[in-house]
């Protein structure tokens, strides 16, 4: 079955901007609490995303969502918003040459719980790319 690569060329992007988004923010948090930090990226995040919808015609009427929707919309939410804070808590305190691979972590724990709870089954050689990385992130975050 051929699939499309489309979602990779996202990803890649994604990946692009959040080490962006490391080095704006360690730069950024200097002098600030982590805390104010995080709550101003996120109303700019909000103020942009707003206007992004609202120009791509996306809007679509939020009260008309399934409740399954709205409860796993704001378990996404509620979980983003810790990461944020606890990443730029990490940040503050950290290189981000240190914390940014740690947050990579990521990766490994989402293999972990699409498995647990999707049910999603990676082969064998994705499963030692995710070893792979989880060494790795081990050995950057605990580098000399």
């Amino acid at each position: 079955m051929v699939t499309s690569m489309g979602w990779f060329y996202w990803a890649l992007l994604s990946a692009v901007f959040a080490a962006l988004t490391a080095i704006f923010a360690k730069v950024g948090i200097q002098g600030v609490d982590s805390d104010l930090a995080t709550l101003i990226r996120t109303a700019i995040i909000i103020v942009v995303l707003s206007a992004f919808v609202a120009y791509t015609g996306k809007w679509a009427n939020p009260l008309e969502l399934s409740p399954k929707t709205w409860a796993f919309l704001g378990l996404s939410g509620l979980a983003t918003g810790a990461s944020w804070v606890c990443y730029f808590r990490a940040l503050k305190i950290g290189d981000a040459s240190k914390v940014a691979p740690v947050d990579k972590l990521s990766l490994v724990l989402v293999a972990v719980f699409a498995f647990t709870f999707l049910g999603e089954r990676p082969s064998l050689r994705e499963w030692s790319g995710i070893a792979m990385v989880a060494g790795g992130v081990l050995l950057l975050a605990f580098k000399r």
